[in-house]
């Protein structure tokens, strides 16, 4: 990965070690580093929208959002170039929580940590080039369609949302999907023709 996929193994390897750190020696980072649009709309701490995707609220929330970059993020990196891909992950990044600034601005007891919309971005910016890619998630001794996964990964995502209360910004995930799918419209619209039975594609 780190010849072929060096975006994506720097981001993975930063994220685990900021988010390791934070959950196990350095809890400060978490408050320091989450999304909390009331701060960052009165203290203009504008870093918190790339800052946020470093830290996580658990070790299985890192290990997840984790294993769908490792899964997706070389391949789609090797498609489009590394340049491209940091440039999907920052912007989905920022741009996954746009909607959840507005809603929660002046709710002084929200926060939310995590790379979710960046990761969503990237899940379904892969699937448009490679929508037979599958994925294997043990003790599920049976490939995954990646469709099929995103499809799941974001009902968890609008349940999670509706519970709740773990700090974590699920909303991202389907705004993060939203910028993938745009992402690849825009720098590169063959794609989507090339795709089974859509425009032609077989």
């Amino acid at each position: 990965m780190i010849t072929h996929a060096p975006a994506t193994f720097c981001i993975l390897l930063l994220t685990a070690i900021i988010s390791l750190l934070a959950l196990k020696s350095k809890p400060q980072l978490i408050p320091l580093c989450a999304f909390h649009p009331y701060e960052l709309q009165r203290r203009k701490r504008y870093y918190t929208l790339l800052s946020s995707g470093f830290v996580h609220g658990s070790v299985i929330h890192l290990f997840f959002n984790m294993m769908t970059l490792y899964f997706f993020g070389p391949s789609l990196e090797q498609t489009i170039g590394a340049a491209s891909f940091l440039a999907l992950y920052i912007l989905a990044l920022m741009l996954s929580e746009v909607r959840t600034f507005f809603q929660q601005r002046d709710n002084y007891y929200y926060s939310a940590i995590g790379a979710s919309g960046a990761i969503s971005a990237v899940l379904f910016a892969s699937i448009v080039y490679f929508p037979g890619q599958s994925i294997i998630i043990l003790p599920i001794p049976v490939p995954i369609p990646s469709p099929l996964f995103a499809v799941c990964y974001l009902l968890y995502s609008w349940y999670a949302a509706r519970r709740g209360g773990d700090g974590i910004n699920h909303t991202a995930h389907i705004d993060g999907a939203i910028t993938g799918l745009l992402f690849v419209a825009i720098t590169d619209w063959a794609a989507y023709r090339s795709l089974p039975g859509l425009f032609g594609g077989s």
